[in-house]
């Protein structure tokens, strides 16, 4: 049987790992051949859902998957703890990305440390991108300073900026 300390260490490097995943899977699927779902997080949200949130339903499954069986089939708490560090990314995604960055629920929270300000600048210089080329900061959690995005940017020839709102 493995100790709790242990499982919780586990749960925990689960998250850890996954911001590389979705790291990846935003770079390399999903301005890549998952475009064609991608696509309307990019553009004006009409309405509460877009295509893109099939994504949180294709992320889940692993979660659920290993929840499932760690519970009711004996795969052991190692199975748990994965299950469950993937799902608290996911709760972490959301309340970062979907909630404070894109304001899909409504809230007066501005950012006032370094930390949060750097992750929300790099995710806009994302979005400032019109189209799947020349994208910068895929991650969710970390990113690198806004001067580096801007200057990937700028030494970019795949780059349409988008153009802004009336």
């Amino acid at each position: 049987m493995v100790s709790y300390p242990a499982l919780f260490l586990l749960f925990l490097a689960t998250v850890a790992a996954m911001e590389v995943v979705a790291y990846a899977a935003h770079r390399w699927v999903m301005h890549g051949p998952g475009w064609f779902l991608h696509r309307s997080h990019h553009r004006e949200r009409h309405g509460r859902f877009e295509a893109n949130d099939l994504y949180a339903v294709i992320f889940a499954l692993p979660s659920i998957l290993l929840l499932y069986g760690g519970v009711h089939l004996g795969w052991g708490g190692w199975a748990i703890a994965a299950g469950a560090g993937i799902a608290a990314y996911g709760a972490i995604y959301f309340g970062f990305h979907d909630v404070i960055v894109h304001r899909r629920i409504g809230h007066r929270y501005a950012p006032q440390s370094s930390y949060m300000k750097r992750i929300v600048q790099a995710h806009r210089l994302h979005h400032a991108i019109e189209g799947k080329q020349g994208a910068v900061s895929f991650g969710f959690l970390w990113a690198p300073p806004p001067h580096v995005l801007k200057r990937q940017i700028a030494d970019s020839e795949q780059v349409l900026l988008r153009q802004p709102r009336a």
